[in-house]
């Protein structure tokens, strides 16, 4: 009897010993990486392209502005210019952000998305979230005080893709648009993952292939407390740094502060084309690595040997540590772009853009060798009967301001037609050189001698000094709780080319006259009159 007792006693210590062993090397390690205390340490080689370090490192942002602004208003906070008052409050409120657009917006057809429709899509999106959370949270056996998110129909990014109409992403006066960047400022993360299109690069990346670091694969989806979306793209360069002159285009970095800076030049522009976009300090252990459910996500996250906790795209080993972005010690900068309505609401067309670059070291495109290439786009439809061409130039433009060189394809919301506008999406190639003004991303103006009455006016406006575009600008980015957005060189660099544009728009008058140049409306021929748009040398 005393051997059977101690054999019994063996035994139940031995399945003891296992279930120690399993809840320490299993479940524990699950349980700590919830429970994570947040460390604070300084310095690291990373930290060069992370952002300043805070006083509270736990605190992601700072707290909402005191209240949302109009964009046609400027608020009593807005900088004073020598005594007079806002530059950038003058401009929104001149007549030509004030004239009602063309053609007027009579009913639902004109707006992209049916609202009860679309409401109804996202309480199912709601619904299925928290039916995968309360799945996730169980498989883990972790308890949760968390209530089920609730859609808001006042939420901000609700209302922005109930405000998608014809004419643009939002209105010339939208408060939304002001609420929006505010909330994804300050709104606490719930969920991080990979976007579709690094999804399916996972697995097929070759690091053997890879020239220099591109920030093709640091993107993340984020989403929000109240269940709105966001990009996500870190910092990965200094504001000073210029692209280095050997770079080819197409493996140039990606930067955050290029897309913070061409929603505001798309919105003085009064193009409205670019999805909200705001930069926020991020906390990548608290509201990356801590709230995402991907395990190849988790997996990428290491912390440096300065302590600085860092991550990279999923790619071999060998690769990981050098192509890291690094928090300081978890605070990275990086910019926030609203997410548009989901493909199921409102399909979207990709179509390669007419003037496509090569995207090889040697080889060139029609384009670049044949200076009537135009001639032969005019003929194809939908450039041959739309406004499909002058909404490209108008395209050209914008990216030649910022310098971006990588508008391989365009997208535009199926529901429009042909006639709709094209959606000016990742723009974080743009202002790598201020020293340098391509040329070649004008050849749709240069080659079409055509344009806008409407894009030729603003140009027109913001040439003047009262309303300088580097000005109005510089005042707009001030908004940004990142700022300064650009440096001084890249602000002038703006008033230069926006010179070259009315120089080359001039050319083309002098070879072919106004009434073949200047568009009135995007499918009449005509120009107006030359006492409405007068050219500036």
């Amino acid at each position: 009897m005393p051997g059977l007792r101690r054999d019994r006693l063996l035994t139940l210590l031995l399945l003891g010993a296992l279930l120690s062993a399993d809840l320490y090397f299993h479940l524990w390690p699950q349980v700590r990486r919830q429970l994570r205390p947040r460390e604070h340490a300084r310095g690291c080689p990373c930290a060069r392209r992370a952002s300043s370090p805070a006083p509270d490192p736990a605190a992601a942002s700072p707290g909402p502005r005191a209240a949302a602004r109009n964009f046609s208003r400027a608020g009593p906070g807005t900088e004073r210019h020598g005594g007079r008052g806002s530059r950038l409050q003058a401009l929104f409120a001149h007549p030509l952000y004030r004239v009602p657009e063309e053609p007027p917006l009579l009913g639902p057809e004109d707006s992209l998305l049916a609202g009860q429709e679309a409401l109804r899509y996202y309480r199912r999106k709601v619904a299925r979230w928290n039916r995968r959370h309360k799945i996730y949270k169980e498989q883990l056996n972790l308890t949760s005080l968390d209530t089920p998110l609730q859609l808001r129909l006042e939420a901000s990014w609700v209302q922005f893709h109930l405000g998608i109409s014809r004419h643009g992403l939002y209105s010339r006066s939208s408060p939304v648009v002001s609420q929006l960047l505010q909330d994804m400022r300050r709104f606490p993360t719930i969920s991080a993952d990979y976007s579709q299109d690094e999804k399916a690069l996972l697995g097929a990346c070759d690091c053997t292939q890879i020239v220099k670091p591109s920030g093709v694969h640091l993107k993340l989806v984020l989403r929000f407390s109240d269940f709105g979306k966001a990009m996500f793209k870190p910092m990965r360069q200094q504001r000073d740094e210029e692209t280095p002159a050997d770079f080819f285009y197409f493996i140039d970095f990606q930067r955050h502060n290029a897309e913070i800076a061409a929603f505001h030049l798309d919105r003085i522009l009064d193009f409205r084309r670019v999805p909200p976009t705001v930069g926020r300090l991020v906390n990548v252990t608290k509201e990356i690595l801590e709230v995402t459910k991907n395990e190849i996500l988790q997996s990428v996250f290491f912390v440096s040997p300065a302590s600085n906790v860092c991550f990279f795209a999923k790619c071999p080993y060998m690769c990981k540590t050098e192509y890291a972005v690094c928090g300081n010690p978890h605070l990275l900068e990086g910019s926030l772009s609203a997410f548009l309505p989901s493909l199921n609401l409102a399909p979207r067309l990709s179509v390669p853009n007419p003037w496509i670059r090569s995207y090889s070291l040697a080889g060139k495109e029609e384009w670049e060798v044949n200076p009537l290439y135009c001639d032969t786009v005019k003929q194809i439809y939908p450039y041959n009967s739309s406004s499909r061409l002058l909404n490209i130039i108008d395209m050209a433009i914008f990216d030649f301001l910022i310098g971006n060189m990588d508008r391989h394809h365009y997208e535009m919301f199926t529901k429009f037609g042909d006639d709709g506008f094209l959606i000016h999406l990742d723009n974080a190639r743009g202002f790598g050189r201020h020293s340098q003004d391509e040329l070649s991303i004008l050849s749709p103006l240069s080659q079409c001698c055509r344009i806008k009455k409407k894009t030729l006016l603003h140009l027109q406006l913001l040439a003047q000094a009262d309303y300088r575009l580097s000005d109005v600008m510089r005042e707009s980015l001030l908004e940004d709780q990142l700022s300064p957005i650009l440096t001084e060189p890249h602000l002038l660099a703006l008033d230069r080319r926006l010179q070259i544009i009315l120089q080359t728009v001039e050319g083309c008058v002098e070879a072919h006259g106004e009434q073949s140049v200047i568009a009135t409306d995007p499918a009449e021929q005509s120009a107006p009159d030359s006492s409405q748009a007068n050219l500036t040398s």
